[in-house]
């Protein structure tokens, strides 16, 4: 607890510190940045036209693979006081008890540590954000725009030639750094107007827990499409799956109760427009989930569907929309 307590008021410190440093692409783990303002900011850039491609790139186990000596000299270029940097030393080099044996790790943050959020920041600030913005964008042909969230970040251009040019240099970028792309997350797709008009948006690529496609709106314009990609959904299901088996003989109204807040807390990040009719499949898994969980409590039950609609507590939220302008 003690140590816990040390690396907040270390993270206090240090925020302090970069957030005059940090640039405006960068909106993860920051006061006053979220994860929607990165989602508008990514949906203004194509539907304003200044986007014509998107990079989807995904960094290898990031956490895990953060080296240590890159991480130091980083930190030196702006913090003095070698009491600060020796004690972000040894957390970094806390020992990791395994099977009775005791290993220094040489990469990666402290696992589930107050400060590792601000480190990867710091990071990924100096090995992509900084090289973006210097020396990636100021020889591109047409706009470019990175918007990145911790470790999560896709690429915007104008132009194929500049989308091309940036995935070949990236790789090379991050293994200077020692880090390195998972391919199979990792690709460049056409994303914009010229890519709506020709084949109506059949591509797309996941960010930030959603699902981004072109569709059209009610007028005939082309329209980005946000709905919660198949990982969370799946992963949330799981959850809700595992829970009820667990809980399946807790009383019905606590588990309404129980069911409730769960899904009001993946409305509250995923309601924004045109989600309402995944949000209402997800809904009804629960409700499956939910009614499996019920009838296995006993070998006798054998009420159908209807019958236990009827019940006053099995009833779960309807989603609707939260967002309006993200």
């Amino acid at each position: 607890m003690e140590d816990r307590l040390l690396q907040a008021a270390v993270a206090r410190l240090l925020a302090a510190i970069y957030e005059a440093d940090f640039l405006a692409c960068s909106y993860g783990f920051r006061p006053g940045k979220t994860a929607h303002q990165a989602l508008k900011h990514l949906r203004t850039e194509i539907m304003a036209g200044r986007a014509e491609w998107v990079v989807e790139a995904d960094i290898r186990g990031f956490f895990d693979h953060l080296d240590h000596e890159w991480l130091m000299r980083m930190l030196g270029l702006r913090i003095g006081d070698p009491w600060i940097l020796r004690l972000i030393r040894k957390w970094l080099k806390a020992g990791i008890l395994d099977a009775g044996a005791v290993s220094e790790p040489t990469e990666g943050t402290p696992q589930g540590g107050p400060l590792s959020p601000l480190l990867a920041n710091v990071y990924l600030h100096y090995a992509l954000d900084l090289w973006f913005d210097r020396v990636v964008r100021p020889q591109c042909r047409g706009n470019a725009q990175l918007i990145r969230f911790a470790d999560d970040y896709v690429a915007l251009f104008a132009t194929q030639y500049d989308a091309s040019r940036f995935s070949r240099a990236l790789p090379k970028r991050l293994e200077k750094f020692g880090l390195s792309l998972a391919e199979e997350k990792t690709r460049q797709l056409p994303f914009g107007y010229g890519q709506w008009r020709a084949a109506n948006g059949t591509e797309h690529f996941d960010f930030l827990g959603f699902r981004h496609f072109l569709g059209t709106d009610r007028k005939g314009h082309m329209n980005v499409i946000r709905i919660p990609s198949p990982k969370s959904v799946h992963k949330f299901l799981a959850g809700i799956k595992e829970w009820t088996r667990d809980h399946r003989h807790d009383n019905p109204w606590t588990q309404q109760q129980q069911l409730a807040r769960k899904l009001q807390g993946f409305y509250q990040y995923f309601a924004l427009w045109n989600t309402t009719r995944k949000l209402n499949m997800v809904r009804q898994e629960t409700e499956k989930y939910w009614l499996w969980a019920l009838k296995s409590r006993s070998q006798r039950s054998m009420q159908a569907w209807i019958e236990w609609k009827r019940h006053p507590w099995f009833r779960l939220p309807d989603p609707k929309v939260l967002h309006h302008t993200v």
